[in-house]
């Protein structure tokens, strides 16, 4: 029984939570912070957008693995 399917499934689903759940928190305190000092704007949007482009690159990365155990398993 080939279960490569459902392990895939799992790992996406789990990662697309992590980087759901972590791109909103850091979008509240970007949001907090840049509402406590204004004058530094620029410097927290900036590190936001790093930021949440690591996480969804890391939730690209995790599609890849899940497709890739899909069809790596698949006899």
């Amino acid at each position: 029984m080939n279960l490569g399917w459902l392990a895939a499934g799992i790992a996406v689903g789990f990662a697309v939570l992590g980087v759901g759940i972590g791109l909103g928190i850091a979008t509240a305190k970007s949001s907090e912070a840049i509402g406590r000092n204004p004058d530094a704007a620029p410097l927290i949007r900036n590190n936001l957008i790093l930021g949440a482009g690591l996480a969804e690159g890391l939730g690209v990365l995790s599609l890849v693995v899940g497709i890739l155990l899909i069809f790596l398993t698949h006899p």
